[in-house]
């Protein structure tokens, strides 16, 4: 074996010699000290030795090693020396700003409702981007003729014009209706979170997107007072803007709360004086809000005379606009690195 250890020995060094280019080292790097490679399978051998054998060829083993190791790591920095050995470096020149990336403001928004959310003991819910009419519409006690199952609504997936509710699909129209899938799931008592983006076939304008962001918060309890509701939409805004927030309720109509509200807050981007975000009036609308509908409840396989609650849906594009004083929110979805690099 001895005799063996030095035949080695000679077709190492053999083929370190016949390097001339980085990819020819690459190769010997790869015969010799690879997992299978020839000096691995000599030292695997050393075990199999007469005891009086082992030392000597463990020595002279370790040896090679040192030497292709130390050879191959010489004649690498040699390979990279000469291949940069042709560019020019002029250090006169002013280096470049190293850029850095940072979350989007709505990612940022979003992840500041989460933590006030989560403290009031709120637990986050995602669902799909897709879903059915029953889920979008029948669950949330939508009519058969409501204006909003129409396509100038909603965008209906092709091909499933002509199936039944459970098999008409669409791309979410809005976040509510994956309540009713999370209680069918949880049950009730629950407290949760719903953020994500939803779609609707409408014209764009600085206060409409045809795809936006939306976050929904839902509390179904057995005692939960209307003005309990109340109170977490103010706690809610206090605490993502940093300062108390006026807001107030208007009486509004949604299929899936009974009785239902539009919820506004004074504009942030005028401070109430009137602009184009808020139209002039000095509010802006920012979520609907109310207690669930019966017929919600009952489609989650609740009883609405034991169960009640409060539901919120905030427009979260429009949140991050009052927060920041954007005034129109199509620059959002601009990929103008001039504007998202405000928000780092």
């Amino acid at each position: 074996m001895l005799e063996k250890l030095e035949t080695l020995r000679h077709e190492a060094e053999a083929d370190l010699a016949s390097i001339t280019d980085m990819d020819a080292l690459q190769k010997v790097k790869h015969d010799w000290l690879s997992k299978n490679g020839k000096l691995t399978d000599l030292l695997k051998a050393i075990p199999t030795l007469p005891a009086e054998q082992r030392r000597p060829f463990g020595i002279g083993a370790n040896e090679i090693k040192t030497m292709l190791t130390e050879k191959l790591a010489s004649l690498e920095e040699d390979f990279i020396d000469q291949a940069g050995s042709g560019i020019k470096l002029d250090l006169t020149i002013p280096g470049f700003d190293i850029t850095q990336g940072g979350l989007h403001p709505t990612r940022q928004m979003r992840d500041d409702l989460n933590q006030a959310f989560m403290s009031l003991g709120f637990e986050i819910y995602h669902g799909a981007h897709i879903c059915t009419e029953q889920t979008a519409f029948d669950n949330l006690n939508f009519k058969p003729d409501h204006p909003a199952r129409e396509t100038m609504d909603t965008y209906w997936i092709a091909g499933t014009e002509d199936k039944s509710a459970d098999e008409r699909y669409c791309l979410r129209p809005h976040l509510t209706g994956a309540s009713v899938d999370y209680l069918k799931e949880h049950g009730a008592p629950a407290r949760f979170v719903y953020p994500g983006m939803v779609y609707r076939n409408e014209s764009t304008d600085p206060g409409h997107e045809r795809a936006f962001y939306q976050y929904e918060a839902l509390i179904v309890e057995k005692d939960f007072s209307f003005s309990s509701g109340r109170l977490l939409i103010d706690t809610i805004l206090e605490r993502v803007f940093g300062k108390p927030i006026e807001t107030r309720m208007r009486a509004g109509y949604f299929p899936f709360v009974e009785p239902g509200f539009e919820i506004d807050m004074r504009c942030q981007v005028c401070g109430g004086k009137g602009c184009g975000v808020c139209k002039y009036v000095g509010w802006i609308e920012i979520m609907p809000g109310g207690v669930p509908h019966p017929n919600v409840l009952l489609a989650a396989g609740l009883d609405p005379m034991e169960w009640s609650g409060f539901y919120i849906n905030i427009g979260l594009d429009r949140l991050v606009m009052m927060r920041y004083g954007i005034d129109d929110v199509r620059l959002f979805h601009s990929a103008d690195l001039r504007f998202l690099g405000q928000f780092k």
